[in-house]
Parts: C-alpha cells; sequence; structure tokens
C-alpha cells in the first residue's frame, strides 16, 4: 500500500471525525450556557421571522439531538426539543441559523435555488453513482464506470453548492440575533463558535466527496 493511499485512507476517517467532534464539543458546551435573554429557541425563531415579516412559516419540534433543519416544502422550521424548548447559547444560535435558511427561501436566494433544482439528481447520484461504478470496475466497463461518475459528480456538486447556502445562513443568524438585541454582552463570540464549528461539518463532507470522485476519476483513466 503506497504512502499517498494511506493518506487518502486516513484523510476519509480523520476528517469528517475530526469535524463531529468539533461541532459536538461546541454544542455540549454552550448548550449548558444560559443566554442572556432568556429566551427558548422557538422564541428566538419566531422573533426573528417576525422581524422579517415572514408569517407563513411554522416553528415546530422535533425529536433528536441536532435534528434541527428548516423545510422549504412545507415551510417550517424544525427545532430539536433541547433547542426548542431550552435557552441556551447554543440553542439560540441553532434557531437563529435555521431561520437564516427561512429568509433565504422568502428572498429566492440564488444558491438556495439552485441547491433545490440539484437535489435530485444528487440523491440519485448518492444513490446510485457506487454500484455503478463498482459494476465498471468488476466487469471492466469503463463507460459503465464514467455513468456512475457523472452520477457522482452530481452529488458533489451538491455538496460544494451547499457551502455557501450553510454559510449565507450562519451570517443571516449572526446579523439578525445582534440587529434584533437578543445577543447580549459577550454572547456574539460564543454565538460564533457554535456556529463556526457545525459549518466545518459541510466543509468536511466537501472535501470527502472530492477526495472520492478523484479517485474514482483516476481509476478510470487507468483502465482506459
Amino acid at each position: 500500500m503506497g504512502l499517498w493511499w494511506i493518506i487518502y485512507i486516513a484523510a476519509l476517517l480523520i476528517i469528517p471525525i475530526w469535524a463531529q467532534f468539533k461541532v459536538k464539543k461546541a454544542y455540549k458546551k454552550y448548550s449548558a450556557v444560559s443566554n442572556s435573554s432568556g429566551m427558548t429557541g422557538a422564541e428566538v425563531a419566531k422573533r426573528i421571522l417576525s422581524e422579517n415579516g415572514i408569517y407563513n412559516v411554522a416553528v415546530e419540534p422535533v425529536k433528536g439531538r441536532l435534528s434541527d433543519h428548516y423545510d422549504p416544502a412545507k415551510k417550517v422550521v424544525r427545532l430539536s426539543e433541547g433547542n426548542y424548548y431550552g435557552i441556551s447559547v447554543a440553542g439560540q444560535a441553532v434557531a437563529a441559523h435555521e431561520v437564516g435558511h427561512a429568509i433565504q427561501d422568502a428572498e429566492e436566494y440564488g444558491f438556495l435555488r439552485f441547491r433545490s433544482t440539484l437535489a435530485p439528481a444528487a440523491n440519485l447520484g448518492s444513490n446510485m453513482s457506487f454500484f455503478l461504478i463498482i459494476a465498471g470496475v468488476l466487469f471492466t466497463l469503463p463507460n459503465l464506470m464514467l455513468v456512475g461518475i457523472v452520477f457522482m459528480s452530481a452529488a458533489v456538486l451538491f455538496q460544494f453548492v451547499t457551502l455557501p447556502v450553510e454559510f449565507n445562513a450562519s451570517n443571516r443568524a449572526m446579523e439578525q440575533i445582534v440587529s434584533t438585541g437578543i445577543i447580549r454582552n459577550n454572547e456574539e463570540k460564543k454565538t460564533k463558535k457554535v456556529l463556526n464549528a457545525a459549518a466545518l461539518t459541510y466543509v468536511a463532507a466537501a472535501v470527502v466527496a472530492v477526495l472520492e470522485l478523484a479517485r474514482f476519476i483516476f481509476m478510470y483513466f487507468n483502465m482506459e
């Protein structure tokens, strides 16, 4: 096994684990720190939505840890129960971030629209590409492998388009909780740590996706 292969395997294993460790560490730390406003995550979300004139988006609790998300199809911000009912710094950061996606949706943010357009192809690529590539390798069918690589490329593109969507949502979150007076004292720095840690997971996913795609492209050209 060559050195580059060892580095590649190590990167695939270490990068996601490191990113998850960072986000869980930051979330755990600031989930135990109460925010100075005394507002629950649900109240933060509703306040920001109201301040932006968005009245067609609901805010609901959802089971699970770090299961928070915005559903553009149903116009719902879903917050994990700990964030929905809690008054932590982490909870208000996550709530503001998810509402950032709702604001993007309301303003028809370009990258969000592009990501939504890519979603069907990306889902198909994620589900089918690996099987097509492996079949192409096993049966020495370069064209079949190439089809798999094209499918995988759609999924990788989705990962990259996700980056500006998530970073923009975090920037909007900071802007909103500062301008509405939700953040007080020294909470801005703490909130940024939560949002930055969460962003690492998306960066890690994009890096891993590119590494995987590069490996299969390299294999394809070696088959030719």
